[in-house]
C-alpha cells in the first residue's frame, strides 16, 4: 500500500482518458472516501463524475442515468445498490454557513462524497480524501490531471 501518494501529471485532453481514469476509480473507491475535484470551469470535473457514477451503475447492473452538474441544486444524491454517492458543487457557496445547511460537515462515513470546489470548505471533513486537480495548460489547449492523497491507496500506481 502507498502512503502520501501523488501521481504524475496525466494528459486528459482527450475525453477517453478521463473515462478510463473514472473506470479505474469505479473499481477502487469505497464507502467513506471523499474525492475533492479542483480546477477551473469546464476543465473536466463533472465529466469525470458522470463517467464514475455511470461505471458504478453498470457494475451494479443498474440503468445508466443522466448525471447533471449540481451547480444550481448544490448536491445530487445517487443510490447505487447499497452505495450512496453525494455529488456536491460548491461553486455558488458564498458563506461557510451554507455548508452546514447542505450537510457537508455531518459525519458521512457511510457514503462516497464527490466535492467540486472544495477550497470553500474551511474545516477538515475527512481522513479518506483523494484530491483530483484538473488544470489547463497556459494556452488552454490541453488539460491535465494530478491525483494525490495522504491515505493508503494502492490503485494510484496505475496512474504512474
Amino acid at each position: 500500500m502507498l502512503i502520501a501518494t501523488k501521481s504524475s501529471r496525466i494528459n486528459i485532453s482527450e475525453e477517453i482518458k478521463i473515462e478510463s481514469i473514472a473506470k479505474i476509480f469505479s473499481n477502487n473507491i469505497k464507502v467513506g472516501d471523499t474525492i475533492f475535484l479542483r480546477g477551473e470551469l469546464g476543465v473536466g470535473k463533472t465529466t469525470f463524475v458522470r463517467y464514475l457514477i455511470n461505471f458504478l451503475q453498470i457494475k451494479n447492473k443498474q440503468s445508466i442515468t443522466e448525471i447533471p452538474s449540481p451547480t444550481f441544486n448544490l448536491i445530487h444524491e445517487y443510490q447505487i445498490d447499497t452505495l450512496i454517492i453525494k455529488h456536491y458543487d460548491l461553486y455558488r457557496i458564498n458563506d461557510e454557513k451554507e455548508l452546514y445547511n447542505i450537510g457537508i460537515y455531518e459525519n458521512n462515513f457511510d457514503e462516497v462524497r464527490l466535492i467540486e470546489w472544495p477550497e470553500k470548505i474551511k474545516k477538515n471533513i475527512t481522513k479518506n480524501k483523494i484530491d483530483l486537480n484538473f488544470e489547463y495548460d497556459d494556452e488552454y489547449k490541453k488539460r491535465f490531471l494530478t491525483i494525490s492523497t495522504n491515505n493508503k491507496v494502492s490503485f494510484l500506481d496505475e496512474f504512474k
